[in-house]
């Protein structure tokens, strides 16, 4: 059990530091990222949102699940 929960604290320290963007939309942000409040500031933190939040959900789902199984 520790070592699942190990795992899924690195999976959730990974996605924390990565800069995930497609192409396109990095080179849109790159260009407007001359101006200091631009709103493509925000745009890697709401990719990384949304790619975190379906490994949370699975993640809770399966510790109810285990905490059901094991009473």
């Amino acid at each position: 059990m520790k070592k699942i929960l190990f795992i899924l604290f690195l999976i959730s320290a990974a996605a924390l530091t990565a800069d995930a963007q497609c192409p396109m939309c990095k080179a849109s942000v790159e260009s407007g990222m001359k101006d200091p409040n631009s709103k493509g500031r925000g745009l890697n933190d709401g990719i990384l949102y949304l790619l975190a939040t379906p490994y949370i959900a699975i993640a809770i789902i399966g510790g109810v699940w285990y905490n059901k199984r094991r009473k």
